[in-house]
Formats: C-alpha cells, structure tokens, sequence
C-alpha cells in the first residue's frame, strides 16, 4: 500500500488524501497514516513544484557539472560530497560510477555566476581534482512533466 501511496504522490504531491482513498479504495485515515510515517521515516523528505523556467521574469541558469575526486582515506567520497552540497548554489549531487564521481547541479542568476562559483568554490576544494561544466539551454521535460504543455498533444497519432 505504502509504494501505492508514493506513486500518487510522486506523479503529483498535490494530490488531497481523499482522492488518493478514492484511487486505492482504502479510508481517508489510511492514507493520512501512510503518509505520516513516511514523512516520519523519512522515506519522503519534501514536496517539490516543477517550474517552466521560461515563464520567469528573470530564468536561472542551471550548470550540470562532473566532478573528478580522489576519495579520502576512511572516508571515501562523503566528506566531500558533503563539502560541495552544502554550498546554496548546489540544487542536487549525486555519486556516480566512471570517470566522474560527481555529478553535481548548480544554479545561478547569471553564466559568469555560475562559472565563478565552478571555478574559485568548487575546483579550489581540497579533493576536486577536475570538472567538466555543461550548461542546460532547454528544458523538455523534468521529473516526468514535459515543459511545452501537454504531452498527448505532442506525440505523432499511430497509424495501421
């Protein structure tokens, strides 16, 4: 039931308790309980709106960065994750697999805010031995929501 209650809620937070009753056909106070203990346990840790960025006055500019890191002695890679995530410029950073460990999302108002911040923060760590920057330039599509409207009216009608 838990991982029922998550699909909703992954597909939209918004979703009210009631209708996520009405889908599992369960009582409100179910749904109200599985929620508290996931928040409680921590498997859900927030709730997050999916903005189209090009209906803001002012569009961040998003830098997906690589991060080369030589691991410390007991304690492999975490110290300096947590060195690089705590900077309010980092939107997410993940431990990948390859020749980059890191990959790591910053945002910013401008290009040069962005490269500043990859350049005298980021690469000065002790650790970060090299990055690669790329910048986003377009959004299609983000946690499984399409940017430029409704999907259906974007896909091409299937013929016999």
């Amino acid at each position: 039931m838990k991982n029922k209650v998550l699909g909703i809620l992954r597909s939209d937070a918004r979703t009210p308790n009631e209708e996520i009753a009405r889908r599992l056909d369960i009582d409100v106070a179910d749904v109200e309980r599985q929620i508290e203990e996931l928040e409680k346990s921590k498997t859900v840790l927030g709730y997050c709106a999916v903005i189209n960025p090009e209906k803001l006055d002012e569009e961040p500019v998003i830098g997906i960065l690589d991060v080369k890191v030589k691991p410390e002695r007991d304690r492999g890679y975490d110290h300096i994750a947590e060195q690089i995530y705590r900077f309010p410029e980092v939107k997410q950073c993940f431990l990948l697999s390859g020749e980059f460990a890191l990959l790591v999302f910053v945002e910013g108002p401008t290009l040069k805010a962005v490269s500043s911040f990859v350049t005298q923060r980021l690469a000065t760590i002790e650790g970060v031995t090299g990055t690669r920057t790329h910048f986003i330039l377009k959004k299609y599509k983000e946690l499984g929501v399409v940017m430029g409207g409704d999907e259906r009216a974007e896909r091409l009608a299937v013929t016999p």
